[in-house]
Parts: structure tokens; C-alpha cells; sequence
């Protein structure tokens, strides 16, 4: 199975490079699952249900969330109703919406997406550790789900590595999202588990964290109140990872970085083939 997730989306530019490039690619790649996190795609501060239906339609099999998940208010309501936009599932009990979702790839596989959010430097959820055990126990890999992925919306680079460990063999993928930088640490863990800290972020990358320079820089500067901050506006760039997943086990036999788009060193899967 060829499955590509792609990092937070963040603002138009991240949208426009989604909606640009993601539908040839599913054609080109082959590919049987596209998961995307889209927790910044309403101009940097969380999702609505236009958002949510454009990535979709463009060819994104399920949307994970994040810290930024209620940004927009209406998240609250038409999560109840979009069975493929996932929150963080350490969100407490009766937090509407769901943390995990079983989607059905193109090819016919049972695919668990599951996200959590991390607690170190970040707003004290319930234990993503838990949440991560409670979800995967109740649809194992092999058994229910033919690939699990993990979307670890996190700050802290540790709390994730820990996540991939704790998962590892028992995943296809776990990588990280929030920071927005793609890590160099991209590898397939001793028993299996395709892992990345950060998948980076679908946007300009001609910014700060996908945000207009200025303002984050005049913070850095001065310390005292300012501007709102807003999505950087020049053209966007994908990326993300892709892995090939091992129909038989579910887990990751070859992983590679992508990255689509201007700034960055390019990268692909070697998949122009198809």
C-alpha cells in the first residue's frame, strides 16, 4: 500500500498547494491513502467546514487536528456530522467529534487514523500515552485495521520519539506535527514503524511558521503587544512523508521525505513510475 501524509496545512498558500498538486499526485503515486493535518488551514487558526470539504475533495482520505482544533467555533458542530475529521483523542470525555477513525483506502485496506496531542509545553489534556493504548487495542494492526497511522500533534521532540517507541511494531506510521519543520530523523524503527518527529507543514515557507515575518520578528524584538498574526502569502509548498506499507503486516517497508514546492531541497518517493 502507498500512503502519503502531508503536515499542517497553513493558510491559503498551504490550501492552494494541497488543491494544486495533491490530485495529480494521488494519479502519479499511485497512492491508496492520503491522510492531512489541517488544523491551520483557516488562515493559520483551525478549520472550517468549507476547508475541511476543499481538502477532502482534493483527495485527502481523512484530516487530523490539533491544539487548534476549535479556532473556528463552527468545528464544534460539523465535526459531530465529518466522519474523516479527527481531533486529538486525549481530548476529555465528551469533547465533541472523534479521535480515531477507520477509512477504507483505495485499495480496499482498513486504514485506523488515530491523532493525540502532546502534553509537554503544551495544554494539559489527558494522557496521550493512554489514549494511544486505548485506540490501538481496540482495533489492532493485523487484526482489525490492515495499517494504523499516528498523527502525535506535539511540541516537544522527545514526547514523540517516546510515542514512536511505545508504538513501535504496533503502527505504520507514527510523525509528528505543530512545529511546522521537517525533521531530519525520518527511519523505520526497529520492529517496523515508519517514524518522523515533524512532518513539517504544507505552506509559505518564506515566513515564520507560515506566518507574515513581520509581526513574530517585532515579538522576538520588543516583548510588548502587537498585530494579529496572519498566514504568509507567497506560494506554498508540500510536505510530508510517504511510506510503502506491507500489505501483509501492515508495517513500513520504505519511507521518504517529501517536499513539493519552493525553499526547501526538494524530495520524493520514487514513484514518477506509476
Amino acid at each position: 500500500m502507498r500512503f502519503l501524509f502531508l503536515g499542517d496545512v497553513v493558510g491559503r498558500p498551504g490550501r492552494v498547494a494541497v488543491q494544486e498538486r495533491l490530485p495529480r499526485l494521488r494519479q502519479q503515486w499511485q497512492l491508496d491513502c492520503v491522510v492531512i493535518n489541517g488544523e491551520n488551514a483557516a488562515g493559520g487558526f483551525g478549520i472550517t467546514e468549507a476547508i475541511c470539504d476543499e481538502l477532502l475533495a482534493a483527495g485527502a482520505d481523512a484530516v487530523t487536528l490539533g491544539n487548534h482544533s476549535w479556532d473556528q467555533r463552527e468545528a464544534l458542530v460539523f465535526i459531530e456530522r465529518q466522519d474523516r475529521l479527527v481531533r486529538p483523542a486525549n481530548y476529555p470525555k465528551g469533547t465533541p467529534g472523534r479521535g480515531a477513525a477507520v477509512i477504507e483506502a483505495r485499495n480496499g485496506a482498513r486504514v485506523l487514523v488515530v491523532n493525540v496531542m502532546g502534553r509537554v509545553y503544551m495544554d494539559a489534556l489527558d494522557d496521550p500515552f493512554q489514549a494511544l493504548e486505548r485506540e490501538l487495542s481496540a482495533c489492532p494492526l493485523g487484526e482489525v485495521a490492515d495499517a494504523v497511522i499516528v498523527d502525535f500533534h506535539a511540541e516537544a521532540t522527545s514526547e514523540k520519539q517516546a510515542a514512536g517507541h511505545f508504538l513501535d511494531g504496533r503502527a505504520s506510521l507514527v510523525v509528528g506535527t505543530h512545529t511546522h519543520v521537517p525533521t531530519a530523523d525520518l527511519r523505520i524503527l526497529a520492529l517496523g514503524t515508519a517514524y518522523q518527529s515533524d512532518a513539517g507543514m504544507c505552506g509559505d515557507y518564506d515566513s515564520v511558521l507560515g506566518m507574515q515575518k513581520e509581526e513574530p520578528i517585532r515579538r522576538f524584538l520588543q516583548k510588548t503587544p502587537g498585530a494579529r498574526l496572519e498566514a504568509a502569502t507567497g506560494e506554498g509548498s508540500l510536505s510530508g512523508v510517504a511510506v510503502e506499507i506491507d500489505d501483509r503486516t501492515g508495517l513500513a517497508k520504505a519511507v521518504w521525505p517529501v517536499r513539493l514546492g519552493p525553499h526547501l531541497a526538494p524530495a520524493a518517493p520514487p514513484w514518477d513510475e506509476a
